[in-house]
């Protein structure tokens, strides 16, 4: 470890040791990366999101408060209707007339599991294979939630739940991305991750963990579910497993144990929070809204063709249209286009912004205009080099780059230069 880095750590040490944390000075700081050792990258993340308050005094309050509440969710949401919780407190409600099985009445228990299964395969498809090319989210929690795996309880797992259903393919719509989705959002761009051109990521299924153990791709898994649950306007969208991903990965790895133990209720909060900010990009109807996806995509190519008219012109001319790539960039936060260490790098930096969706946009046309660097040809003199075909692969595959050029072509364009 360098001396400078060392002395950047403690920088962060004494910004973090403040009784009340001085926001603006600690934006700043982490701007230009936030360094793992001691979880001062976790800490700041819960602290940039939103989650933790900048006085420190109300931490140990709140946080018992969020937890609890967290706990209270899964009490309530992952359980069969009709199953009795006598130990929890909860009493058994007999199955009647008006609410059994077979009752398609929309205010039935029963019509509500079905529906949530619906939304938990699509879920359980999609964080099964959560950064594939990595071995972590196979590996086992050293912190399985007891509540739901004790053996005194009668809660059933979602392993359990995904494993019993036997709902047809058919029944669950397309979704925006090809991949089956409730909410009928029409695909837009199927394209492939980092590494799978590189056949970096193994076909192997993951192995299935002995009872009382589960896979932090669970602990995943259980966090959207419940997002799902409370958040019925939006549900689950694909591609909400990936921004969760590096979200948990930071938390679950962070070295304090006292942090890494609540990493699922801390992730489910500081996610629901980013997606406060971010959720009308995953909503349909408001796609052609100044909030939606649509404006932010074409604000994309507005910037570009201020900054780069020759590109502009050159992706005009073979009628590239900012969706065919943009639209995962952006939704995404740009987790499929660089490997899961840069995009958290990158995440620091967005994080920090207090307009972090419109860096995101400025991040996403420096990825477009960069020049040649070290005598490297950058995807810029690539794409005013290539045909459609050679354009469409580099924007939709992106090549490996440094993200540290990048974020500072970035700074230069928000600073006007």
């Amino acid at each position: 470890m360098s001396s400078s880095y060392r002395s950047r750590i403690q920088e962060f040490k004494v910004a973090l040791s403040e009784e009340k944390l001085d926001l603006n000075a600690l934006r700043e700081l982490c701007f230009s990366g936030i360094p793992f050792e001691g979880g001062i990258r976790a800490l700041c993340w819960k602290v940039l999101l939103n989650y933790l308050p900048l006085d420190q005094t109300m931490w140990d309050s709140f946080l018992k408060k969020q937890r609890e509440g967290y706990s209270q969710f899964l009490k309530e949401m992952i359980i069969q209707p009709g199953i009795a919780k006598a130990n929890l407190g909860l009493s058994r409600e007999d199955v009647t007339m008006e609410d059994h099985p077979l009752n398609p009445s929309p205010e039935s228990k029963w019509n509500n599991y079905f529906r949530d299964n619906e939304v938990l395969l699509q879920i359980d498809k999609d964080v099964r294979r959560l950064y594939p090319d990595m071995a972590f989210f196979q590996w086992p929690t050293d912190y399985p939630c007891q509540l739901i795996l004790d053996p005194q309880n009668d809660y059933e797992t979602l392993r359990c739940r995904v494993e019993q259903t036997t709902l047809k393919a058919q029944t669950v719509d397309r979704n925006r991305s090809g991949v089956t989705n409730q909410c009928g959002h029409d695909a837009q761009a199927v394209v492939s991750s980092p590494g799978k051109a590189l056949n970096l990521y193994p076909s192997n299924e993951y192995e299935v963990l002995p009872n009382g153990c589960e896979a932090h791709w669970e602990v995943v898994e259980r966090i959207l579910f419940i997002y799902a649950k409370l958040n019925p306007g939006i549900a689950y969208v694909q591609g909400m497993n990936e921004v969760v991903g590096p979200l948990y990965y930071t938390f679950a790895t962070d070295p304090n144990d006292k942090w890494r133990e609540h990493a699922e209720a801390d992730t489910f909060f500081c996610f629901t929070n980013l997606m406060s900010e971010n959720r009308d990009m995953f909503i349909k109807s408001l796609d052609d809204s100044q909030c939606g996806i649509t404006y932010k995509m074409e604000s994309v190519y507005s910037m570009l063709k201020e900054k780069d008219m020759e590109l502009y012109i050159k992706l005009q001319e073979q009628n590239i249209k900012p969706q065919y790539f943009t639209f995962r960039w952006l939704t995404l936060l740009l987790s499929q286009e660089f490997l899961l260490p840069d995009v958290i790098r990158i995440w620091d930096t967005l994080f920090s912004d207090q307009d972090r969706f419109n860096f995101l946009i400025l991040v996403c046309c420096a990825m477009l205009v960069m020049p040649v660097l070290c005598g490297f040809r950058l995807i810029r003199d690539q794409l005013l080099a290539g045909d459609f075909t050679i354009n469409m692969r580099l924007l939709q595959d992106y090549p490996i780059s440094d993200v540290h050029t990048i974020l500072a072509k970035a700074k230069q364009l928000q600073d006007g230069s």
